[in-house]
């Protein structure tokens, strides 16, 4: 798990934030590939799973889990 300090993942955009282009910083700020490309490889290529978890108010916890066989 990695966890940062910022103000979390609201609900209403949890099913968007692995989107390729999709971001919440202003334009010209911001590509939206960052969290795509992390899904990208670790789902894609390792065939493992990647999820944000409800961490509102204490920062977004992404929770990363690889096979182990």
């Amino acid at each position: 798990e990695v966890q940062d300090n910022g103000t979390g993942v609201p609900e209403e955009i949890k099913n968007r934030i692995f989107d390729p282009f999709y971001t919440t910083k202003e334009v010209g700020k911001g590509t939206g590939q960052g969290l795509a490309i992390c899904r990208d490889i670790i789902v894609k290529k390792h065939e493992a799973s990647l999820c944000v978890l409800d961490a509102l108010e204490s920062g977004a916890i992404f929770q990363i889990m690889f096979p182990t066989t």
